[in-house]
């Protein structure tokens, strides 16, 4: 590994950067929740505009692996 490009794992962290896996650990917390509600919609039958995209995605995925 070359050294000038090597971090010191002892430097400290600059004030910018606090908070900033926090921040993306919340909004991927997001993301999948409305993920999961989509799904859970869609498995549930209710939605028709979700239910239709997703049948029509589901098809088109099993008729490829067929």
């Amino acid at each position: 590994m070359n050294q000038e490009t090597h971090q010191d794992d002892n430097q400290p962290t600059p004030k910018r950067d606090l908070g900033q896996a926090t921040a993306e650990y919340a909004l991927v917390l997001l993301g999948a929740a409305a993920i999961a509600m989509i799904l859970l919609g869609w498995a549930t039958g209710g939605g028709n505009r979700i239910g239709g995209l997703l049948d029509q995605v589901m098809n088109a995925v099993t008729g490829r692996v067929k």
